[in-house]
């Protein structure tokens, strides 16, 4: 069998080219079913309120793609790991992208410094945390990875999604 000039360079070009092309191709699966790669993030948090019965106002960014992939809460933490509030996310934000939910009321007093952080699922606390109190106010901070991780287990969990 005899080829025209150029064509081993294209049957070449292809060999080389479809790994990478199966590599893109799978890439948006892969990462969707990647907890680690998931993460829904406190981007700000405002309180309102008298001391101990604040409401919070938490904005969480998440890759939502519905019931499958959603944040599914964001709570309050004290620095000694205790679930001080917790607020379910009843239904994935896909077209709502950050979003502002308020909760409460938070049995804080002003001076407590708490962590405020969301968990996705899957996924769980892989996201950027907000550390502070509500006199000193909130900042970008990453507890342990292992930080009160037993909460995942802990009520109120979200019994279903809406959509």
């Amino acid at each position: 069998m005899t080829s025209r000039p150029g064509q081993e360079v294209t049957a070449l070009s292809l060999r080389l080219a479809l790994p990478w092309l199966c590599f893109l191709l799978a890439l948006p699966s892969a990462l969707a079913e990647n907890p680690a790669v998931l993460a829904a993030d406190v981007r700000e948090v405002r309180v309102s309120g008298e001391s101990g019965a604040y409401q919070f106002r938490v904005t969480v960014a998440s890759p939502d793609l519905g019931c499958r992939q959603y944040a599914d809460w964001w709570e309050v933490v004290g620095e000694d790991g205790r679930l001080l509030y917790r607020r379910v996310l009843l239904h994935s934000h896909v077209d709502e992208q950050p979003f502002t939910r308020s909760g409460g009321p938070v049995p804080v007093k002003a001076e407590l410094v708490v962590w405020v952080r969301a968990h996705m699922k899957p996924g769980g606390y892989a996201g950027k945390a907000l550390k502070g109190s509500v006199k000193t106010g909130f900042r970008e901070a990453q507890p342990g990875p292992q930080f009160a991780a037993e909460l995942e287990r802990k009520a109120p969990l979200p019994d279903g999604c809406d959509f």
